[in-house]
């Protein structure tokens, strides 16, 4: 099978706690969360859509002293103080591939077609 890859953009409309500052930790993964309660499944989010990113510590948002860096990771200028709670906000991509070699196309109207379904698979890194 041919290994068609693409992305998929999600939004994160509700920021996600990336962890708490220990006075001595620069860096903090982007991280997403799914379900509720005591045991949520995390996924960490390494593709970022780039300027999507917004950072708060302590509740207040950063507009610099920070950078996203490579896999996925805010890195701070200086580490947040101790206790200082971090969290994000930031679109990011998905890498998908199609699950079929082909798609089957109907021919509704000239130049213009239908797809009833293009099934996708993540790519899992």
């Amino acid at each position: 099978m041919a290994a068609h890859r693409r992305r998929l953009r999600v939004l994160l409309r509700k920021p996600c706690g990336l962890g708490q500052g220990d006075g001595a930790a620069s860096a903090f993964q982007l991280i997403k969360y799914y379900g509720e309660g005591s045991d949520p499944q995390v996924r960490r989010i390494t593709r970022p859509v780039t300027g999507s990113v917004r950072v708060a510590v302590g509740g207040v948002e950063l507009v610099s002293g920070w950078q996203v860096g490579e896999l996925g990771q805010v890195i701070f200028d200086t580490p947040p103080a101790d206790g200082a709670i971090i969290s994000a906000g930031f679109a990011f991509d998905v890498p998908v591939r199609f699950e079929q070699d082909s798609l089957d196309v109907g021919g509704e109207t000239y130049a213009a077609g239908d797809v009833a379904s293009v099934p996708l698979v993540e790519v899992r890194e």
